[in-house]
């Protein structure tokens, strides 16, 4: 059944101020994530990190996935429009964030916490990428709320009109999105985590595998930018060249687990 998107993105108007599902969503997430590590839901805290330690985890995490993810939208998807306008960089509110370059954040943020935590930069990122899906979950589901980064027309039942777009059923890709970088990615870790949690960078390696993998596939019906288009022929994206060196690295990292394993 063809559904018509009528979701306002707006949650409430406060005077000049409107408050969106959007913002929301992070806050959603960043406080499901928080509870969940503390918790120890799945008993996944093996290094036995306190409260105080999870705290510093999730807020510099957060800034560093803001600041990564803002920059790298503007570095990797419209550079010469805020090379024209640099003051429009920090107008976050205007939309623009890359899932790439908000890993990238997120990654120099752990090699700098990752002393004064006192585990390893791969054990550390192998507990963060275990709770990373709640957040791309929460994440795609405000990108579908603001009806953005849709998908091509479709024919399908599950075709989803955007009025504000046009009114054409097009693939809800950023629900494709929802459910295998956030529902499956997170069941596969969940799985593996049994097994490889006392293996540094394991976890983490399956997690570029498996993110790049899900993303380069959706990317084959979801509409790129309109100002990039296609980067090459009518089908390869930036979203899929930038999920390539994912790939690379996470074959790399698993290749030499495993070398040391054999040893």
């Amino acid at each position: 059944m063809i559904y018509t998107h009528n979701i306002d993105p707006v949650i409430i108007s406060i005077g000049f101020i409107d408050l969106y599902w959007y913002g929301a969503m992070y806050a959603i997430s960043f406080l499901i994530v928080d509870y969940m590590m503390k918790a120890n839901y799945f008993n996944l805290n093996i290094y036995n990190l306190s409260n105080t330690q999870i705290d510093k985890i999730l807020l510099i995490s957060l800034v560093s996935l803001l600041l990564g993810g803002r920059l790298g939208y503007v570095l990797f998807y419209n550079l010469n429009f805020y090379l024209m306008s640099p003051i429009k960089t920090f107008f976050i509110w205007e939309g623009g964030m890359s899932f790439h370059g908000a890993l990238l954040g997120v990654v120099f943020a752990v090699f700098w916490l990752r002393k004064s935590i006192d585990i390893n930069f791969l054990q550390l990122t192998d507990f963060i990428v275990l709770y990373v899906p709640v957040g791309l979950f929460f994440g795609r589901i405000g990108n579908f709320i603001n009806s953005e980064l849709y998908g091509a027309p479709t024919d399908s039942s599950w075709g989803v009109i955007f009025p504000d777009l046009d009114n054409i059923p097009r693939h809800p890709s950023m629900l494709y999105e929802a459910v295998l970088e956030g529902v499956v990615l997170f069941i596969i870790l969940l799985f593996l985590s049994r097994k490889y949690i006392n293996t540094p960078g394991y976890l983490t390696s399956i997690f570029l595998i498996f993110y790049s993998i899900f993303r380069f596939i959706v990317e084959f019906v979801r509409v790129p930018d309109s100002h990039i288009g296609y980067l090459w022929s009518d089908w390869l994206t930036m979203g899929q060249l930038l999920s390539v060196p994912m790939v690379f690295f996470g074959v790399l990292l698993l290749f030499n687990i495993n070398r040391r394993q054999l040893k």
